[in-house]
């Protein structure tokens, strides 16, 4: 088949979830022998134009770079370069995209949508921002032939507010950690001597008060903050403003790098409020994590019964549980060799990659089949959508 992924920075993956869901999916499709093209976005590969990674077509469009625009310029750009090209299956990612699966359709094309989390939740974005978000959503359940979710929230959430059905296909992760050090090296860190966080330091996301919490840990272990962003400049130095010189902030970290912090963290804070199924968090316990996550019945559907729940708006709670695995290594043992397991049973690229070409089959077929064909063992909680369990 002839697959087209858009909607995405592009790859090689260097900023976010979706980049990494691109690259992972992409490269496995063609390796099966599709044809596999990912539109990039040209201003963040500067330096490399090749024209392929990993056996994957790459194509390089401008964008209009800036926090509102960056997404739906590309969007509508790769768009029509799609709808002009021979492919059988245009895969879109992110609802910002969601009004431009109308143009491939008008050409006959397959269309597709991850339409990953409740993006219009997220604090960063002003009212025009949400509103188009939601639009996308709605528009979702008309233009496309198939929509994909990655978390039963999100399934149900589609399924009971928006009244259609989707494909729940989750993300995958790693399970392999890595022995090598240069990273740490570079930081001044030792393995399993620091608590890592990883995200863009975004409101919902929390960082700031992971910070706070951290400060009132006593410990000699250090606290890794990997990430920032690139349109929030004061936010970023609040989150920054900390004299506790336990506090590591990395900036973004990306490839070996990456996996080398995850790989020797003692423990691993997922603070997040919004979205799917968190790339980093999966990555986090597949590649032998201990992990706290914040308690949205998302975290909660992915953690089952390797995380460690906390109150993300209660730093005195998360200071509490960073406290007591600190003083308890045998507990963050044993959440680790549980959240390997979790990973190994649901959270497999290969799962990930074989559902997709199921999807793919069921469009050209003409007869799309959604569902769970992919279902964690969840806890009652990641059952409701966010409007049924009364949350925000």
């Amino acid at each position: 088949m002839k697959i087209a992924i858009l909607g995405t920075r592009g790859i090689p993956a260097n900023y976010g979830g979706f980049e990494t869901f691109a690259e992972e999916l992409s490269w496995r499709l063609a390796a099966r022998g599709h044809d596999v093209t990912v539109y990039c976005r040209s201003n963040r590969y500067p330096q490399d134009r090749s024209p392929a990674y990993r056996g994957v077509r790459r194509c390089l469009l401008p964008t209009i770079p800036l926090k509102h625009t960056d997404t739906v310029a590309h969007g509508f750009l790769s768009a029509w370069h799609a709808a002009f090209c021979s492919y059988d299956v245009v895969y879109f990612c992110n609802t910002a995209n969601g009004l431009w699966t109308v143009i491939p359709r008008l050409f006959g094309k397959r269309v597709a949508i991850n339409v990953d989390g409740l993006e219009w939740e997220r604090r960063k974005w002003g009212w025009l921002a949400r509103f188009w978000h939601r639009l996308g959503a709605k528009v979702c359940t008309v233009f496309p032939n198939a929509i994909v979710t990655d978390a039963r929230v999100i399934y149900a959430y589609y399924k009971k507010t928006l009244g259609v059905e989707s494909y729940l296909i989750p993300y995958g992760a790693p399970t392999q950690r890595v022995e090598t050090t240069e990273t740490l090296d570079r930081f001044g860190l030792r393995p399993r001597r620091y608590i890592l966080y990883v995200s863009r330091f975004e409101p919902e996301n929390n960082p700031d008060k992971v910070v706070r919490a951290f400060e009132r840990v006593k410990t000699d272990l250090n606290l890794v903050m990997v990430g920032d962003a690139p349109y929030a400049p004061d936010f970023v130095r609040q989150v920054k403003a900390t004299t506790d010189s336990r506090i590591v902030f990395t900036g973004y970290v990306y490839g070996p790098g990456y996996t080398e912090l995850q790989s020797h963290a003692y423990a691993y804070v997922h603070a997040t409020e919004v979205g799917g199924t968190h790339p980093a968090l999966i990555e986090a316990m597949g590649l032998g994590n201990c992990v706290l996550v914040n308690s949205t019945p998302e975290n909660l559907e992915v953690a089952g019964n390797a995380g460690v729940p906390f109150d993300a708006h209660d730093p005195d709670d998360l200071a509490a549980k960073i406290q007591r695995l600190v003083d308890h290594p045998e507990e963050a043992e044993e959440n680790r060799r549980r959240s390997v397991k979790r990973i190994e049973d649901y959270y497999d690229w290969d799962r990930v990659a074989d559902l997709t070409e199921e999807l793919c089959r069921d469009l050209l077929e003409g007869h799309p089949k959604p569902g769970m064909r992919w279902v964690p063992d969840a806890k009652p909680a990641a059952d409701a959508s966010r409007e049924n369990s009364g949350e925000r």
